[in-house]
């Protein structure tokens, strides 16, 4: 296998690929390397559908070798050492490709054991999480074979990939319940590391009703660190109003976790992090995602320091913007393509009805239907269940949507 590659692109997923087939769609010729140890591909945004009981797991994972670009080389490594000043990367075999330019996507790195026990315990003892692939099936077990009870989910202190999935499933369930006549025995605690529902206020509006209509217990500004399973007790901090750190506990008889997320460790220990950032995203400009120190280096998606919701949305606004500045870098051109900060969330309120919460940087919503998004409506869930696993894999992958 050659070492020098004129592209290469550190990530085989969602932002790799789109990338590496948006730019041979302009430029066929270009020599592209793609990084990524992964035999699978996942298409993750389908998992919260697989908890609820709606979707075939199996329908969300193809080969990895199925999926990658023709005309571009799959290089099976794990990166784990950066050299921009060389132009080069070091793999955890030892071998060393080097490039003209660089793409880093490799997405975003669950952090399982920021909360103690929940590793040990998931998917068993009623403890679950759509965050992996294993365990979203039991999600949907756990929810279908509740009779009542205390029912937790949670929502880390971190940015975390697809912003409204640990709320998502908690929706559903609840609406599941109800439907079995049992919601008036459950006692449903959201706890929660944000500050508010949702971060876009007329988005926010319509999701305070739902947690109203389903008796929902909402905790904000909680970190939840650990899960006692033998004993069915969560452990969260949450501060008084003294500003004092209170360590609390909560027995459960259900438990949907999300971990804590950050940029993955050879991100972290890398001189492309963002030194001001504590989670060791990737440092860029917001607008060009171009790298505010090495200009021949881009980053897009889940790794980045850019300010807006980790979505495959979000990629699929990125890569265009990519794909035309790197292009420009190229042939010695300025980068004039921006990214607006545009991100997309949709969230099933109920089984059949969706809101597609659509925004920008500034949280102000960017409306692509000419109906008020806000309001969940059933055309927006035939989009999520039907529409869009089609286009992924159909579409977006193969750099024409």
């Amino acid at each position: 296998m050659v070492n020098h590659y004129q592209i290469l692109i550190i990530g085989g997923g969602n932002a790799g690929l789109s990338v590496a087939s948006q730019l041979l769609i302009k430029r066929s010729n270009l020599n592209i390397g793609i990084i990524d140890p992964s035999e699978k591909h996942y298409y993750q945004p389908a998992w919260t559908l697989v908890g609820a009981g709606i979707f075939d797991i199996n329908k969300t994972v193809r080969n990895e070798k199925d999926v990658i670009p023709k005309n571009t080389t799959w290089i099976k490594e794990a990166v784990n050492e950066f050299m921009p000043n060389e132009n080069k990367v070091r793999c955890s075999s030892g071998k060393e490709f080097t490039y003209n330019y660089l793409i880093v996507c490799p997405g975003i790195q669950l952090d399982w054991d920021k909360i103690k026990g929940l590793k040990d315990t998931l998917g068993k003892n009623n403890v679950s999480s759509n965050y992996s692939f294993q365990h979203a099936p039991y999600t949907w077990e756990m929810i279908e074979n509740f009779k009542g009870g205390t029912a937790v989910f949670t929502n880390p202190t971190t940015p975390i990939k697809c912003g409204g999935a640990p709320h998502k499933i908690m929706y559903l369930a609840v609406d599941y319940w109800r439907k079995q006549g049992i919601l008036d025995k459950c006692d449903v605690h959201y706890l929660s590391g944000a500050t508010v529902i949702f971060g876009v206020k007329e988005y926010a509006a319509t999701l305070t009703e739902v947690v109203k209509r389903g008796n929902i217990k909402v905790h904000f500004g909680v970190n939840v660190n650990e899960i006692d399973a033998a004993n069915k007790t969560i452990f969260y901090e949450e501060k008084n109003q003294a500003g004092e750190v209170l360590r609390k506990s909560m027995k459960f008889d259900l438990c949907h976790a999300v971990p804590p997320q950050s940029a993955p460790d050879f991100i972290k220990n890398s001189i492309l992090k963002d030194e001001a950032n504590p989670f060791g995203y990737v440092e860029i400009d917001k607008y060009t995602m171009q790298h505010t120190r090495f200009p021949n280096v881009f980053a897009l998606g889940d790794c980045t320091n850019a300010p807006c919701s980790k979505t495959g949305a979000a990629i699929r606004k990125q890569a265009p913007v990519v794909v035309t500045n790197l292009l420009a870098i190229m042939d010695n051109k300025k980068v004039t393509a921006q990214y607006d900060g545009y991100s997309a969330c949709p969230i099933p309120t109920q089984y059949g009805k969706l809101m597609l919460a659509e925004f920008d940087y500034t949280n102000t919503p960017k409306m692509t239907f000419p109906i008020n998004q806000a309001k969940p409506n059933w055309a927006m869930w035939i989009l999520k269940t039907k529409v869009l696993p089609w286009l992924y894999w159909n579409k977006i992958l193969k750099g024409t949507a």
